[in-house]
């Protein structure tokens, strides 16, 4: 039980953590004046990072619109269009795209990804459609893995009806299967915009980390992950304190993402 118990006591610890150093800033800056404002000056003890959480938001939404349509169509295609056996070949090499450190995407990003948008399309190159971009493929394997084992959980007697009833292979996965998967891929797709908001490392590489709110896709952006992660090591006294407010806004945005995705699964196996 104590060994079960340690990852909720370090959760519990970290939030404690954030919380104690972030809050007490919010209060004492202001909640309208910190998530409100676009003025981000620490030196001038200005610390608005409206800009921020739109282009957190804006790049997570553009990964989905990336990395979302092609995780669930890939997981059609797993679970019903080819056999087993390539099956448990192809999942555990999609899987693998987890363990390759978000450094390297960056890289990719930067070397391939940035000059193709600068050349094709213009701008700096290093801009929001950029990092919806990587973080589009970052997520693939949360979204394909967890859509996988949910439509791998529908009982075969609904495709088994849908085909006796005249329905072309098709029409059972787009209008029996998928529906009744629904929840479990709305899970997936919550999971992984998780673990899109809260990347750093390929973000700074790619995003041009300008505090600015984007115009544009080609525009430069700078995230609340970025903007943690740039600053914190020569951050002190109310800047330090700012960078911490950054991380509590930034853990209750994931843990609501958590939340609804959790909300979704409970939702499929009620239905069930």
């Amino acid at each position: 039980m104590a060994l079960a118990f340690t990852a909720l006591t370090s959760l519990l610890l970290i939030a404690i953590f954030i919380f104690k150093e972030g809050v007490p800033f919010i209060a004492r800056v202001g909640f309208r004046d910190f998530l409100l404002s676009s003025d981000w000056r620490p030196q001038a003890g200005h610390f608005g990072i409206y800009p921020m959480i739109v282009a957190s938001l804006l790049v997570t939404l553009g990964a989905m619109l990336v990395g979302a349509p092609l995780g669930i169509a890939c997981a059609v295609f797993l679970n019903e269009f080819v056999s087993k056996p390539v099956t448990r070949v192809i999942k555990p090499t999609i899987e693998l795209l987890a363990g390759i450190p978000s450094v390297v995407y960056g890289f990719i990003g930067v070397v391939v990804v940035a000059p193709l948008i600068r050349s094709q399309f213009g701008g700096p190159g290093l801009s929001m459609l950029c990092a919806s971009l990587i973080l589009g493929v970052m997520v693939l394997p949360t979204i394909i893995s967890i859509s996988t084992d949910v439509l791998a959980s529908v009982p075969n007697a609904y495709r088994e009806g849908a085909l006796a009833l005249g329905a072309t292979r098709w029409q059972s996965v787009h209008l029996v299967i998928l529906k009744a998967a629904r929840s479990g891929i709305v899970a997936a797709v919550i999971l992984g915009m998780g673990r899109a908001i809260g990347e750093t490392m390929a973000v700074i590489m790619v995003a041009g980390n300008t505090v600015q709110v984007p115009r544009s896709a080609l525009d430069s952006v700078c995230t609340l992950t970025a903007k943690i992660a740039m600053e914190m090591g020569s951050a002190t006294g109310p800047h330090r304190q700012a960078l911490f407010a950054i991380g509590v806004v930034l853990f209750l945005m994931i843990m609501m993402f958590n939340a609804l995705a959790m909300t979704a699964i409970k939702k499929r196996f009620a239905g069930k």
